[in-house]
């Protein structure tokens, strides 16, 4: 495994490189970097906006659900289930392009931390140094070794020497990268949970945990990460456009509340509509 992985880091390096030689600048090197992993990631990001996409589909369903079964949790959660896996839907699908992109991130921390920058900077953004240090540096901070910082030390030192706020060079546009970062995370969530409320949950939770991790990133890192999240999230808008249109020229499923004493007649009834939406998805693979 060490060794895949230390061969994985030697060609994240060469490609940063060759980019570097081709521009001339390690900043439009990373850009052009984020720009091959994610045509590279396109077919998964793609295939999981769709999931997304029938996700949004069987909503007035899962109201349906969660009106009916509002007072037994445990069969809401069963039927939901039930009606993930007959839609071929998975929930948590906006979570899985993250998650494959987390080793690319620690790929080309290790890969960028190598570097020696010096001072290099793209667009205001540090390239070789964090928001963290950023601050350290300003206010003043003594470090711990080596260019590291306690992230406690620094907030008490900035507490203590406000003044050395005013020193925005050293981190102004490392923070506003990361702010960014920030917001893109809580749209894409906010794109993707619709009105699942575990996913509204991580919504709210995942935009100040990137925030954090972003705080002891490099200046380079988090411009791959704001720039990936970036096309992600155009991408992601015009999927979801697609899907608010097509719904908008369908019938609404069972706008009436059902009735808690006609389980026989609801179970009948409840997926009256499939056999549509089974032809529209049919549809969409072919055209696929």
């Amino acid at each position: 495994m060490g060794a895949i992985w230390s061969s994985a880091s030697q060609l994240l390096r060469m490609v940063l490189e060759f980019f570097y030689g081709i521009t001339n600048s390690y900043g439009l090197a990373i850009v052009l970097l984020t720009v091959v992993i994610r045509v590279i990631l396109y077919p998964l990001n793609q295939k999981q906006l769709l999931s997304m996409q029938h996700m949004q589909k069987i909503q007035p369903k899962l109201k349906v659900l969660q009106e009916k079964y509002a007072n037994d949790k445990q069969k809401l959660n069963e039927e939901m289930m039930l009606l993930y896996k007959e839609n071929k839907v998975n929930p948590a699908a906006g979570c899985l392009p993250l998650l494959v992109q987390l080793p690319i991130l620690i790929l080309l921390f290790n890969v960028l931390r190598s570097f020696d920058f010096a001072g290099t900077s793209f667009m205001g953004i540090l390239l070789g140094s964090s928001t963290i240090a950023g601050l350290a540096q300003a206010v003043g901070a003594e470090s711990v070794g080596k260019g590291a910082y306690h992230m406690m030390t620094v907030f008490k030192t900035a507490f203590n020497n406000p003044a050395g706020l005013i020193h925005v060079s050293y981190y102004l546009g490392n923070l506003i990268l990361l702010v960014t970062i920030s917001f893109l995370t809580w749209a894409q969530q906010k794109m993707s949970s619709g009105d699942n409320p575990q996913m509204a949950t991580m919504g709210t939770v995942m935009p100040f945990f990137m925030g954090f991790i972003c705080l002891s990133m490099p200046g380079g890192v988090m411009l791959y990460w704001g720039l990936s999240s970036l096309i992600g999230v155009v991408q992601q808008y015009f999927v979801m456009k697609k899907a608010k249109e097509e719904m908008k020229i369908k019938p609404t499923l069972h706008k009436n509340k059902p009735s808690q004493n006609h389980d026989d007649e609801y179970d009948d009834d409840e997926y009256e509509d499939d056999d549509e939406y089974e032809d529209d998805d049919d549809d969409e693979e072919e055209g696929d």
